[in-house]
């Protein structure tokens, strides 16, 4: 692959201002439009508008487009990894997934069936914007299979305040607290090369955490990476190699002073700067499909949490960039 010959064709801002034309992300191609000599596409980012798995304010079904929306602003070149993005990956929008708005396990399988299409197996990877964290299972599934349904399942790295492993709420076993436990139990996730950063604040109870600790997911809380840095997460990396890896990212993560506009926020978490950080640590992963969810825009204040979705999922395209242009 040639480094120099554009992968991915955006409008020119200076001639095509980014406030005019129909948003798609980051202003990249619908999917439909890209041509064949740019197929088939590296990363199809898509929408999943679907909030019924929420356990506390709903409304995350309007956030992939609010994401799109803010993401106009998106830049394409990465200024600490020095790549530009669209010389390296064919990206493209895949639009919305159809969804099931009355039954979360239904919805899980609608959403799959649209995720399972999106682009051409095994080249194309997938970042779904949700929606609530309930839309990941559909999402690392697609991957599972994308990646020829690797025994054991795949390691992944989950940044979020809440574990969601939980078994079930109120009376739900595919709410956005369980979408994890549900993907281990299918064989799509190894819960052993399972990395949890950013838990932080109260839980209902102290079982919220067992499921995770018996089964080996490793637990990195907000206070203890501030406590002891980065030096699990560090160790942790250190063993996935080439290996394929799914990064989830729940946007709730971030202290609400940064991100208010999500349904479950917990105070006392990342700073945007402190996520990106930690996101740019990863360089060298072999990021295979990803998610960005739980923003709520009617809570959002000046779009700074659709803002920085954005951002946080142009970060996760760029592992995959930078990973690519070390590997030429």
């Amino acid at each position: 692959m040639d480094p120099i010959t554009p992968r991915t064709i955006l409008p020119d801002a200076r001639v095509s201002p980014r406030f005019a034309g129909i948003a798609t992300f980051g202003r990249y191609p619908r999917l439909e439009d890209v041509p064949p000599e740019r197929s088939p596409v590296d990363w199809v980012i898509y929408g999943v508008p679907f909030d019924s798995g929420v356990t506390y304010r709903p409304g995350a079904r309007f956030g992939p487009r609010a994401i799109r929306d803010a993401s106009q602003y998106v830049k394409r070149f990465h200024v600490e990894h020095g790549i530009d993005l669209c010389s390296i990956l064919s990206l493209a929008d895949g639009g919305d997934s159809p969804v099931n708005p009355f039954d979360c396990e239904a919805n899980a399988g609608v959403v799959h069936e649209f995720a399972a299409k999106l682009g051409k197996a095994p080249q194309t990877r997938l970042l779904a914007l949700g929606g609530d964290h309930s839309i990941a299972f559909s999402n690392i599934r697609a991957t599972w299979e994308r990646q020829g349904k690797p025994q054991g399942g795949l390691p992944m790295i989950h940044f979020d305040s809440h574990v969601d492993t939980v078994d079930m709420t109120l009376g739900e076993r595919w709410s956005h607290a369980s979408p994890f436990r549900r993907a281990v139990e299918a064989g799509l996730l190894d819960p052993k090369r399972m990395l949890s950063i950013g838990i932080k604040g109260p839980l209902n109870t102290a079982d919220d955490l067992a499921y995770a600790r018996d089964n080996g997911v490793t637990l990195v809380t907000y206070e203890q990476l501030q406590r002891e840095g980065t030096a699990t997460i560090d160790r942790f990396l250190e063993t996935l190699g080439e290996t394929p890896v799914y990064l989830t990212f729940d946007i709730d993560v971030i202290d609400p002073a940064y991100a208010p506009g999500t349904g479950t926020p917990c105070p006392g978490g990342l700073t945007s700067g402190e996520a990106f950080a930690l996101l740019r640590r990863m360089r060298g992963i072999n990021v295979v499909g990803a998610d960005v969810v739980e923003v709520l825009p009617d809570r959002d204040v000046a779009q700074n949490t659709a803002l920085l979705a954005g951002h946080i999922a142009f970060e996760i395209l760029a592992l995959d960039a930078v990973r690519r242009v070390k590997n030429i």
